[in-house]
């Protein structure tokens, strides 16, 4: 995003772990600045006491949300109230809604029509309506765990041939990443490259990048341990990558089908 965005950052506790803590804020300062930060939930229960180190050190206020009934959720009620008279506040540009319930679909979709940008974050549990509904939707437990993996690459292994794993490809890459991942992606990047292609069959990374977060709110490199989105497309194999001259003198990365070349 081009501008600094207002984002409330609103957390559910009741499902939420506090070990993504850090990465839920970088993953906030990537996109804004973070003007709320709350996290919702029962703070006379024992299970929550491991988050109350974590907010100190974070400065985040905790809203206390008793639970009157046996197997109803009010801590999302909470959330949801909060939510919506922020937003008649009029003083956030969007919402980080971390959860990894479906309850908060409606309420992601209710901030979008009133034109906030809405950034999800949860587990790979998350429903997919609630992930759909968002902007965007950056998985924790899979963040967490290929962070994890890069401190051991680090302390066991500083040689460059332990980072040279951008080639190996990206089914190999992540255990978590299905198959049925890799054809989704592909037959989105193909109707993108389709859609917006020049006469040639080219079209820059940048303007893929633009479009593969619009049309799958859950893609993001990191989850198939990639950092960068001309690695990973290279890794399927389907595709030319080449720097081609934009004029001024400056250069672009593009990529075209295979298929296509030689037309």
């Amino acid at each position: 995003m081009d501008s600094e965005l207002r984002i409330a950052v609103l957390i559910d506790a009741d499902n939420i772990s506090d070990k993504y803590i850090k990465i839920i804020l970088d993953e906030t300062a990537n996109s804004g600045i973070a003007t709320y930060k709350r996290i919702y939930g029962d703070w006379t229960s024992p299970q929550l006491a491991s988050w109350k180190t974590v907010l100190l050190e974070n400065s985040i206020i905790p809203m206390q949300q008793y639970s009157y009934t046996t197997g109803k959720n009010s801590t999302d009620s909470a959330m949801i109230i909060d939510a919506m008279d922020i937003l008649y506040s009029g003083t956030v540009d969007g919402y980080c809604i971390v959860s990894s319930d479906s309850d908060f679909t409606r309420l992601a979709a209710r901030l979008r029509e009133s034109g906030m940008q809405v950034i999800g974050m949860g587990e790979s549990k998350t429903p997919k309506p609630f992930i759909s509904a968002c902007n965007q939707f950056k998985y924790l437990d899979l963040l967490y765990s290929n962070q994890r993996e890069e401190e051991k690459e680090e302390i066991v292994e500083k040689s460059s041939e332990a980072r040279s794993s951008e080639n190996v490809p990206a089914k190999q890459k992540n255990a978590n990443m299905k198959d049925k991942d890799l054809k989704r992606i592909r037959h989105t990047i193909n109707a993108i490259i389709d859609k917006f292609s020049d006469e040639d069959g080219w079209l820059s990374t940048g303007k893929l990048g633009d479009q593969l977060s619009k049309r799958l709110p859950d893609f993001d490199v990191r989850n198939y341990g990639f950092s960068k989105l001309t690695p990973f497309v290279k890794s399927l194999g389907d595709y030319d990558i080449e720097k081609i001259s934009s004029g001024g003198g400056q250069k672009q990365i593009y990529i075209r089908l295979k298929a296509q070349k030689g037309k």
